[in-house]
């Protein structure tokens, strides 16, 4: 009996639904239109620029405090410098990191437009600057915890959360990315593949050097970061998408307009055990707006029905652009 809510029977006219655009002020619309745009729009320069370099230190303490230590190395230009602090000790993994990264600025520059490349070299320099930095502040040669697994959980979150917040803002953390666009550009490899078996043959030379314990650590901590760099961009984006069937769809269309400023789709249909008329009112929210909705719906109609539904992948005006 889903849809059957309330005992009211609609008659031809509740399917006229009245547009809001009609009924909001000019001074209402415009503010609508810049909240909307504002949802929307990229973020400032100012922004984009902190929140990069917050990815890229986040990414920087896990490699000095939890990766290096325990010889984590689950790929990419942290991981080859893990690996190689290992065959040469009395260099700092910071050290191997501005030599690695430098490198593949260059190739960057050869093989590819400098537009193209300019905030992944950026960010390969400012990651080794920050390495350096949290070596010289934190120095450490030993896990802090005495526990690896507890080592391993932060040395997969740090990062993870760092690339992911980067990720949001269109930009990448550098190093082995060049790499991956100069494959896309050059070769008919594919990059997803291509880049998995450098991850993993590093995974392997680890192990070899640090020994089977730390190797298995590392295998496990390889496919944890893909989860939980997936996990955490999905969470950044989370929106619900609520559909309301209640005894008043006219005053939830209002107040998703006028009191939540975004819109609504609402769609005709039938009960299917009564077979009365009713209005499905959908709109997408953010989760502070999807309870304020629930919350409204609840005192509108007791008897409503509504459903909301997670999805991370929304498009278009008030959300990604």
């Amino acid at each position: 009996m889903q849809g059957d809510a309330g005992s009211h029977t609609y008659g031809p006219a509740d399917l006229n639904v009245v547009p809001m655009a009609g009924c909001q002020t000019s001074e209402e619309a415009e503010r609508s239109r810049l909240i909307a745009e504002k949802r929307s729009s990229r973020p400032g320069r100012i922004r984009f620029f902190l929140v990069l370099n917050l990815g890229l230190l986040l990414t920087a303490v896990a490699i000095v405090v939890f990766k290096a230590p325990n010889g984590f190395a689950f790929g990419g230009t942290s991981g080859l410098s893990i690996v190689l602090i290992k065959l040469y000790p009395s260099y700092p993994v910071s050290a191997f990191m501005w030599v690695i990264n430098a490198v593949l600025v260059a190739f960057g520059l050869v093989f590819l437009d400098k537009r193209s490349v300019g905030w992944s070299v950026f960010a390969s320099a400012a990651l080794s600057a920050y390495v350096s930095l949290v070596e010289r502040f934190v120095p450490v040669n030993t896990s802090i915890t005495g526990d690896m697994w507890l080592d391993l959980c932060f040395a997969v979150i740090l990062p993870a959360v760092g690339s992911a917040i980067v990720f949001d803002i269109g930009a990448s953390t550098g190093g082995t990315d060049i790499l991956a666009m100069i494959l896309n550009r050059r070769t008919s490899l594919e990059i997803g593949k291509a880049l998995l078996v450098v991850d993993v043959a590093i995974v392997l030379a680890a192990a070899v050097l640090y020994g089977p314990r730390v190797g298995l650590y590392c295998i496990l901590g390889l496919f944890a970061k893909t989860l939980v760099v997936d996990g955490a961009i999905e969470s950044l984006h989370l929106r619900k998408v609520c559909t309301v069937i209640c005894s008043d769809p006219c005053a939830v269309e209002r107040f998703i307009v006028r009191s939540l400023n975004r819109s609504a789709t609402i769609t005709p249909g039938y009960g299917a055990y009564s077979g009365r008329k009713v209005m499905q009112v959908m709109s997408v929210l953010s989760r502070r707006e999807a309870m304020k909705l629930r919350r409204y719906v609840r005192e509108l109609d007791p008897s409503a029905f509504m459903t909301i539904v997670n999805s991370s992948e929304i498009i278009g005006r008030g959300f990604r652009a």
